[in-house]
């Protein structure tokens, strides 16, 4: 029986379209607050980035697993070597390439060009006042989005030895750590609480949630998700606009498994 319901944010929860939660994403989470399940968010953004929503949460896995916190408590905290970090920095210094960077509760951005305001566009988010990058030397990141095209991913590897690279969008990539994913942030939310792997589903849409629906006792990918995404998935329902997440709701509860 599902326990915990976990939700990725852009393309899931919220609609890249109007960047609002539907009426039908509320009546689901009602119907699973009544069931005494618990609802968490997983996304790559970090708190500061994440905006008011009419519905509850019990804890938030933010910036891809790096850092977890839930009843007030940080249950995973884990940044970028610093090393990497400040070697990312040189380099988009160097090229002036667009970059943001996320501590534990700031966002930081450097060499906003058209692509990041664009980015800031489309996922509805308000951009920092700009800063250099030599100014965010020597700063603790928990996750870094370089604003580079998919082909520099592999450059992008080689600098940065310990991180990882969840691309979910083709303007940019996150960074984190070679150690975190949402996967690993749902594992220890459910420790915390208590609840086993298998009572778990788990609402995805990017390549960044592919981990975390292959972890989860039931990875339900949207309607709007890319191919292999919804190869990760246990199964596939209409997209954020169509209100997938009530209709996977719904049809689990039919089947008895909420």
């Amino acid at each position: 029986m599902i326990r915990a319901a976990f939700f990725d944010i852009d393309g899931t929860l919220l609609s890249f379209r109007t960047h609002r939660v539907s009426e039908g994403t509320v009546r689901a989470f009602g119907l699973l607050r009544r069931r005494g399940v618990r609802t968490f968010i997983a996304s790559g953004r970090p708190e500061v980035l994440i905006p008011p929503m009419p519905v509850e949460f019990d804890g938030l896995c933010t910036m891809n697993g790096g850092y977890v916190v839930a009843d007030g408590t940080v249950l995973v905290s884990h940044a970028i070597p610093q090393d990497e970090t400040d070697r990312w920095l040189r380099y988009a210094a160097d090229k002036s390439v667009c970059t943001m960077l996320f501590d534990a509760h700031a966002m930081f951005a450097c060499h906003i060009d058209a692509t990041g305001r664009a980015i800031r566009d489309q996922l509805g988010f308000d951009m920092p006042p700009e800063v250099s990058a030599a100014e965010l030397l020597g700063h603790e990141a928990y996750q870094l989005i370089a604003v580079v095209p998919p082909e520099a991913d592999e450059e992008l590897a080689r600098m940065l030895p310990h991180c990882r690279m969840p691309r979910w969008h083709k303007a940019f990539t996150d960074v984190i750590h070679l150690d975190n994913s949402k996967a690993v942030g749902l594992d220890n939310l459910c420790r915390h609480f208590g609840i086993s792997q298998a009572d778990t589903v788990a609402f995805g849409d990017g390549a960044n949630d592919i981990e975390m629906l292959q972890w989860a006792g039931t990875g339900v990918a949207m309607g709007n998700a890319a191919d292999q995404v919804k190869a990760a998935a246990d199964r596939v329902t209409a997209d954020v606009d169509h209100e997938g997440i009530l209709l996977a709701v719904e049809q689990l509860i039919k089947e008895g498994a909420i």
